[in-house]
């Protein structure tokens, strides 16, 4: 199962059976708002907390993939799941409601890569029937914690990002009805020594990078394998920095096929600065916009690169540089994989 030096290869090729995705009011105005299953018209969702709130978006994100895949919420064997917030509370305290045996993680903004290789690699290996595999975010819970909170109303630079408020979660079956997860690359942290919070896409472009080179490296395949390869949260900044040093690095990509989960889920006339962060970004792109793409026959071989700054109030005081990650796990269409 083992590919190249860190990729896993799934032979018995588990299925992404269902997924459920949720947003916030802000999501509702972007550019992908049809393929959110739930979209709340309040920040709070009648909680008293932004970090409650966001424990709801998880809950409900969860409920929905079980929902849909017509299975009953006590033949869930494991619930993967992490987020941004202080020793990821939200998850946490998210899988008391799923009652799920649990597996708190933490990426950063790469989580739901890495939750959904890890689903990936126990079912293929026989250790579970249904694993739900998800992470959310909060915009005001994430801007509170490592930014400013949002009454402050600090100005922000260009390169800053959007935090999104919303919550993916998918369901990994051995078998089924639905597309494949066929292999998975472990990202290395790539630290190049950046130090600005508010350049989260400039930081982890290079990690970006790292994993790709690698996965294709392992995989022994080219970048136009895939239909898109789709990375976490670069942003404009983050985009374009990758795209250039994957060419520097000899790797030439198709501008349309090479994307953004940031740049993919607001408008262009949203306040969103660089565009949009945060750990929810990629799977509320991937698990609702992007895998119904693949339903309707538009995509048939994608690859998700979830990206992820793994810095920390306390580190950023204590004037640390920002270490990235990046994850990448590849999805197709059944009988698709190579």
């Amino acid at each position: 199962m083992l590919m190249g030096h860190s990729s896993w290869q799934f032979n018995n090729q588990p299925v992404i059976l269902s997924t459920g995705v949720v947003g916030g009011p802000f999501e509702a105005q972007g550019k992908i708002a049809h393929d959110f299953d739930i979209l709340h018209e309040d920040m709070w969702l009648k909680q008293d907390s932004f970090e409650k709130a966001q424990q709801i978006l998880m809950e409900e994100a969860s409920q929905i993939a079980v929902k849909k895949a017509n299975i009953q919420k006590g033949q869930v064997d494991y619930f993967i799941s992490g987020d941004l917030i202080n020793q990821i509370t939200p998850s946490t305290f998210a899988a008391k409601s799923v009652d799920a045996p649990y597996l708190g993680i933490f990426s950063a903004c790469a989580t739901s890569a890495e939750s959904l290789a890890l689903a990936a690699l126990i079912i293929n290996a026989g250790g579970a029937n249904y694993i739900l595999s998800g992470t959310a975010s909060h915009n005001a819970s994430a801007e509170r914690q490592f930014r400013y909170p949002t009454e402050y109303g600090g100005q922000k630079p260009p390169t800053a990002q959007w935090t999104v408020t919303g919550a993916g979660c998918a369901l990994v079956a051995p078998s089924g009805d639905g597309p494949v997860i066929t292999t998975a690359t472990i990202g290395k942290v790539v630290d190049m020594g950046m130090t600005d919070p508010f350049n989260m896409g400039g930081a982890m472009a290079p990690a970006a990078v790292d994993t790709i080179v690698r996965h294709l490296t392992d995989r022994n395949i080219d970048a136009d394998y895939y239909d898109l390869i789709i990375t976490g949260d670069l942003g404009k900044v983050g985009r374009e920095a990758s795209y250039d040093l994957l060419k520097e690095k000899g790797i030439e990509l198709d501008a349309k096929k090479y994307v953004d989960s940031g740049l993919t889920v607001y408008k262009e006339n949203q306040p969103v600065n660089a565009g949009g962060s945060g750990t929810a970004c990629s799977a509320i792109a991937t698990y609702g916009h992007f895998l119904n793409r693949m339903k309707e026959g538009k995509l048939n071989r994608i690859l998700l690169v979830a990206t992820g700054a793994l810095h920390s109030p306390m580190s950023v005081q204590q004037n640390n540089s920002i270490p990235c990650i990046a994850h990448a796990v590849s999805i197709e269409s059944r009988g698709d994989g190579s």
